[in-house]
């Protein structure tokens, strides 16, 4: 799933929207949203603009990092291997995002690292769980 489809069906999720319903207030069509999620390649950029502008957001040039949005759909409660770019390794699961309101834009994750997790799932207790900032990982995957 590509930064933009992840991204749209985040945000749309997160309000509660089907598609259908997200399509009519961007006023794009329902094949045309279904597209943008599904991560087609070749897109209107106005129309891309009109879903984004719902949202409070437009597309810009930026940086390449990992999605944060792909992060949630796939490696939120499971069991992980993240990298660093210090390369320093931590195994364990990614439990919730941390967002910036300002910006409205995820930028670190709440984690508990494999040595806490059983005590963490018999006993949730904050000072087991760490923060990872978004802007510090180089790579993530399934261990």
């Amino acid at each position: 799933m590509g930064n933009l489809s992840a991204f749209i069906k985040y945000h749309r999720k997160k309000l509660r929207l089907s598609q259908e319903e997200l399509a009519s207030k961007a006023g794009v069509g329902l094949r045309f949203m279904r597209e943008m999620e599904q991560g087609k390649e070749t897109l209107q950029m106005d129309k891309v603009n009109q879903v984004l502008a719902l949202f409070g957001f437009e597309l810009t040039p930026d940086r390449m990092q990992i999605n944060p949005y792909e992060i949630i759909y796939k490696y939120f409660n499971i069991a992980v291997k993240i990298t660093f770019k210090n390369k320093l390794v931590k195994f364990g699961i990614i439990i919730d995002e941390i967002t910036d309101i300002e910006e409205r834009k995820i930028t670190a994750w709440r984690f508990v690292p494999n040595n806490h997790a059983i005590n963490f799932q018999n006993k949730p207790d904050e000072t087991l769980v760490e923060r990872i900032e978004h802007k510090d990982i180089l790579s993530i995957e399934k261990q």
